[in-house]
C-alpha cells in the first residue's frame, strides 16, 4: 500500500521512504530479557503522533531494544501515505489499531507498555484505561488537550461540499518524507474527540501504573498545564516528569520535586530559543529532522509569508529555532525544531525509570 502510493517520490527515494512510513518490530539485543511465561519479559507498543509516522519512534525504539523490550510499532490509520487519507477517518479506528498492538505484543511477552508520541500519547493512555496487562506508560509531548477551535473543526462539513478547501486547516506543500504538512480538519476534529473521550474516563478512573513523561512547557500544540495536571495525579512513586523549559526555576505546584526534571531548553550558541512539541522523541544527528537534516519546519509562514518562508526553508540569514510561540516568532525567522539537543540526557532518564520499575 506504501509502495503504490509513494511511488511517485522517485524511484531512489521511494524505498526509504516506504520503510520509514512502515510499522515495524525489533527484538531486545541485552541477555537479561528472557520472560517466565512467554518469550520476553518486557515488551513497548509505540504509537505516533498525528500526522506523523513510525519514522519518529525510531530512536525511541532503539533505546528500548538496548534495555530488553521486544518491540513493535504501529502505523496509525489515515497516515503514512497522503494527507487526503485522513479527511473520513475516525478516532475508534486509531485506538482500534492500537488495541491490536496491544494483542500481538501481548503474545510475546509478560509485561505491556505503551509509549507513544502526541496524539499517539493520548491513544496508549486510552489503551491503558481499558487494559490491564499494561504495566506502564511512556508518553512524549502527550495531546491531553488541544485548543477549543479544534472543537468546531467538523463544521466545515456542512459547507465543504460547495467549498472543498474548507475541509483542510492548511494545504501545503507537504516536503518531508515521514509526516504531512497539510492538515484536514477531521484530523484535528478527531483528535479533540479522543480527548474529551479520555478525559471523561480519567474522572472515573485513576491512573496507578508508573507513568515516564516528556514535554515542553512552550508547547502550542498540545496544552502542557494538562500534561501537568496528569502527572500531579499520578499516582505511583515510580512515575517522573521531564519538562523542558525556558524558566527552570519556575515552581510547579502539585508534583514533587522527586518526580520532576526540568531541562534548560535555551541554547543560543545554538540559536535554541526553547524546546517545541515536535522536538522531543528525535535527536540531534537524525538525518531527516537533525541538525543536518535534509528538512525544515518551516510551515507556519506558508503561505501568508512566503519570504520568511524560503529564507526558513534555505536557512539564509539569521534563522532561529524552537516552539512557534507568539514571542519567538517576534524575534526574527523561525524554524520550529524537530529534534531535541538533550536526547541524549533524556535516555539516561528513561533508564533510570526503567531501572526502579517494579
Amino acid at each position: 500500500m506504501l509502495g503504490k502510493v509513494r511511488s511517485g517520490s522517485g524511484t531512489a527515494n521511494t524505498e526509504k521512504i516506504v520503510d520509514g512510513n512502515a510499522p515495524f518490530e525489533l527484538k531486545p539485543t541485552s541477555g537479561d530479557s528472557a520472560g517466565k511465561q512467554k518469550t520476553w519479559r518486557r515488551g513497548v507498543l509505540l504509537t505516533h503522533g498525528l500526522t506523523d509516522s513510525p519514522y519518529f519512534m525510531r530512536h525511541l525504539a532503539g533505546f528500548f531494544r538496548e534495555n530488553g523490550f521486544r518491540v513493535m510499532a504501529i502505523l496509525l490509520p489515515g497516515h503514512g501515505t497522503q494527507p487526503g487519507d485522513l479527511l473520513d477517518v475516525a478516532w475508534p479506528e486509531w485506538a482500534k489499531a492500537v488495541a491490536y498492538g496491544a494483542d500481538r505484543l501481548a503474545e510475546e511477552v509478560d509485561e505491556v507498555y505503551l509509549a507513544g508520541f502526541s496524539t499517539g500519547g493520548t491513544l496508549s493512555i486510552y489503551q491503558s484505561l481499558r487494559d490491564d496487562r499494561v504495566r506502564g506508560l511512556f508518553l512524549f509531548s502527550p495531546a491531553l488537550e488541544i485548543t477549543r477551535r479544534a472543537a468546531w473543526a467538523n463544521m466545515h462539513r456542512l459547507y465543504s461540499w460547495l467549498m472543498p478547501p474548507a475541509k483542510w486547516v492548511g494545504i501545503r506543500p507537504d516536503r518531508s518524507f515521514y509526516k504531512y504538512e497539510s492538515l484536514p480538519k477531521n484530523a484535528v476534529a478527531q483528535t479533540h474527540a479522543l480527548t474529551k473521550k479520555l478525559d471523561s474516563m480519567l474522572q472515573e478512573h485513576e491512573v496507578i501504573i508508573p507513568v515516564f513523561a516528556a514535554a515542553s512547557q512552550d508547547d502550542t500544540t498540545a496544552n502542557t498545564p494538562a500534561t501537568l495536571e496528569f502527572m500531579a495525579h499520578a499516582r505511583h512513586p515510580s512515575s517522573r516528569l521531564v519538562l523542558y523549559t525556558t524558566d527552570t526555576g519556575k515552581f510547579l505546584p502539585g508534583i514533587p520535586a522527586e518526580k520532576l526534571e526540568l531541562v534548560d531548553s535555551v541554547m543560543p550558541g545554538q540559536k535554541i530559543l526553547s524546546s517545541a512539541h515536535t522536538a522531543i522523541v528525535l535527536p540531534s544527528d537524525d538525518p531527516h529532522y537533525g541538525t543536518a537534516g535534509d528538512y525544515s519546519n518551516c510551515i507556519h509562514y506558508y503561505p501568508d509569508d512566503m519570504e520568511k518562508y524560503e529564507a526558513c526553508i534555505n536557512n539564509s540569514g539569521d534563522v532561529l529555532q524552537g516552539e512557534i510561540t507568539e514571542a519567538n516568532l517576534r524575534t526574527g525567522t523561525l524554524r520550529r525544531l524537530m529534534y531535541n539537543p538533550n536526547f541524549a540526557a533524556l535516555k539516561v532518564s528513561m533508564k533510570r525509570f526503567i531501572d526502579n520499575l517494579p
